[in-house]
């Protein structure tokens, strides 16, 4: 398993693909890991080089006390692991935290990367906060059982929760879920209590995409679109029947996004 020390921490990560070739690193949501970009880098590591992490805290890698777990800390560990890795520059791939991760990169350390694509995230501060905070709360004291339930509706997308063609998918988030052990609840408090990035965004040059699930409940269209509306030469795209796991509620669409947004700024450095 491959670890690495960086920031003052230990990350868990994937390698694939070849050296030299362009790269994508992926970075999950909140709860998810590795596994969440599976089914992307099964479908471009032939190509491109793709490393997938986890952030401190979850998954594989080290454990931290609550106040070590914030976003920009979270930020200069995606920096540090890129730079150790000499990956740079690398189309940066996160979604939700991962997504909290990707703006704040693109807008302080445009030096590592190519593009950013940021799927079913938000720049402001959390509307949520107090339904978090319960969550948090809870998970803490009575573990992930007490609060699956209301997880599961934050991250699926009403298709993903009714459609028996995606039971698949619904089982094997809920599978990796139920894995979840109550320190988890010191990152999602970070959730809950970030500050807000929107005055950052105007000063993002890199090329951006921004991409909404439909059927999002955690950060709906909206939270996109407020997004791309600050950062003028930004790309807002909708996905259909999706929630808040693009990726593996919809894997084929997100690939197919990923590839046509690889040709277009891979054409456009060349040009």
């Amino acid at each position: 398993m491959p670890m690495i020390d960086v920031n003052g921490t230990t990350l868990h990560y994937i390698d694939e693909g070849p050296r030299a070739a362009p790269c994508l690193v992926m970075s999950p949501s909140m709860f998810f890991d590795v596994r969440m970009f599976s089914a992307q880098s099964d479908a471009l590591s032939d190509r491109y080089r793709i490393v997938r992490y986890d952030h401190r805290g979850q998954g594989d890698s080290a454990r931290h006390q609550r106040d070590e777990l914030d976003m920009d800390t979270l930020t200069d560990d995606a920096a540090a692991l890129i730079e150790a890795l000499e990956l740079a520059p690398v189309v940066f791939v996160g979604n939700s935290m991962g997504g909290f991760v990707g703006l704040r990169l693109a807008a302080r350390r445009p030096d590592l990367l190519r593009s950013v694509v940021v799927m079913g995230t938000s720049a402001d501060v959390e509307e949520q906060a107090e339904a978090m905070d319960g969550l948090v709360d809870a998970l803490s004291e009575h573990g992930i059982e007490a609060v699956l339930d209301g997880v599961l509706q934050f991250m699926m997308g009403d298709t993903t929760l009714m459609n028996p063609k995606r039971a698949d998918v619904l089982a094997e988030v809920t599978a990796l879920l139920k894995t979840r052990t109550p320190e988890y609840a010191d990152a999602a408090w970070h959730i809950a209590h970030r500050k807000s990035i929107l005055d950052e965004l105007p000063s993002i040059k890199v090329p951006l995409l921004v991409v909404a699930g439909t059927e999002d409940h955690t950060y709906p269209p909206v939270k996109s679109e407020q997004i791309a509306g600050l950062v003028s030469h930004a790309e807002l795209v909708y996905m259909p029947e999706t929630g808040h796991v693009h990726a593996m509620e919809n894997p084929d669409e997100v690939t197919a996004l990923l590839e046509r947004h690889l040709a277009a700024v891979l054409e456009q450095r060349i040009e």
